[in-house]
């Protein structure tokens, strides 16, 4: 089943994999960075770091898509794994988001 044996680090070695992630981490530092500097505020025009946390985060979609595609058909078990670190920096990223209301 495996045509090509390659581990979890191998294949978080590839930019598809580890990019999602750096990004998520890159907006909930914006997001975290921004409550620190400002605190808690509910503003009706959204700030440079709201929209750069709406663009990075909508911006890793794609290239998720594009590491499902290319390596879950050849190495099931290593990409469920990326991918679920991917999808739980993503939902870290959301959760001060919801949790305050923001």
């Amino acid at each position: 089943m495996n045509q090509y044996p390659v581990s979890v680090l191998s294949l978080f070695k590839k930019p598809s994999a580890y990019i999602p992630i750096a990004m998520s981490l890159t907006a909930l530092t914006w997001c975290l960075g921004g409550i620190a500097a400002h605190g808690v505020l509910r503003e009706p025009d959204e700030g440079l770091a709201a929209h750069s946390w709406q663009l990075l985060m909508a911006g890793q979609v794609p290239i998720m898509g594009y590491f499902v595609i290319k390596w879950l058909p050849r190495v099931l078990r290593q990409t469920l794994y990326v991918l679920a670190l991917q999808i739980g920096a993503a939902l870290a990223a959301m959760a001060p988001v919801y949790f305050l209301g923001l």
